[in-house]
C-alpha cells in the first residue's frame, strides 16, 4: 500500500503587495476597503479550520506556510489574508491536490501591524469563504504585541483579556488592580497555547486603562 505524503506548496508562492500602512489599524473600515480591488468580506461563522499555520507569530515580512486537508473539493480556490471584521484581500488562485490538500506560502504584508492579529482564509472559485486560520500575531521590532479590549472572567483561573476581535488572551505580569470589566490596552511578548486553558498568553510589560 502506498503512503500519501504531504504535497509541497500546490498553490504558487504568494507575496502580498504593499498597501496603506493604516489599512488594518482600524477595527472596521468598510468604505475604504470596498474601494480596493480584490478585497472581499467573509462571514466567519461555521468556516472550516485551516489545520496548520507555521509560524503563528512574527514581524512584517515573516514567511508563513498555510496547509490544510479538510476543505471540500473545489475546482479552484483563492487564498487571502486580513483582519477579523475588516475584510480580506484575495491574493492568488490555485487548485487542490487529489486528496483535497491546499497549501500556500504567504509573506506577512507591510500594512500589518502589532495592534491586531491577522488571519488567513481560503475561498472557493466564487469567493465564498470555506476555511479560516488561527490568528497570526504580528509583532513589532521588539517582538511584542499590543491588544485593546476588556478584562473578563472566562472561568480559566487566570486574568484574561478579550480583545476587540473577540480573541481571548491570558495575561501574566504585574497587573495591578485590573478587574473584570476594565477597558485596557496591554503590550508584551506573546506565548502560544499557554498553560491557562490553552489561550495564547501575553507577558505584560505595559498596560493602561481605557481602550
Amino acid at each position: 500500500m502506498s503512503t500519501r505524503t504531504r504535497p509541497r506548496f500546490s498553490v504558487a508562492r504568494l507575496v502580498v503587495a504593499t498597501a496603506a500602512a493604516s489599512l488594518l489599524s482600524a477595527a472596521v473600515v468598510p468604505d475604504a476597503m470596498a474601494q480596493r480591488p480584490g478585497r472581499v468580506y467573509a462571514t466567519i461563522d461555521s468556516l472550516r479550520h485551516i489545520q496548520s499555520l507555521e509560524p503563528r507569530m512574527g514581524p512584517v515580512g515573516t514567511v508563513v506556510e498555510v496547509y490544510t486537508e479538510n476543505l471540500p473539493p473545489q475546482a479552484r480556490i483563492h487564498v487571502g489574508v486580513g483582519a477579523m471584521r475588516a475584510g480580506f484581500e484575495a491574493l492568488a488562485e490555485g487548485t487542490q491536490e487529489i486528496w483535497g490538500e491546499v497549501s500556500a506560502t504567504v509573506t506577512v504584508p507591510g500594512y500589518a501591524n502589532w495592534e491586531r492579529p491577522l488571519v488567513f482564509i481560503v475561498f472557493n472559485g466564487v469567493f465564498s469563504p470555506i476555511g479560516i486560520s488561527d490568528p497570526f500575531h504580528v509583532t513589532n521590532e521588539d517582538g511584542m504585541v499590543q491588544r485593546t479590549g476588556r478584562i473578563t472572567d472566562e472561568g480559566l483561573g487566570c486574568v484574561t483579556l478579550r480583545d476587540n476581535d473577540q480573541y481571548v488572551y491570558a495575561l501574566n505580569g504585574d497587573l495591578g488592580d485590573l478587574k473584570p470589566g476594565d477597558e485596557v490596552v496591554v503590550e508584551g511578548g506573546i506565548t502560544l497555547n499557554g498553560p491557562c486553558g490553552d489561550a495564547d498568553a501575553i507577558e505584560v510589560v505595559r498596560w493602561t486603562k481605557g481602550g
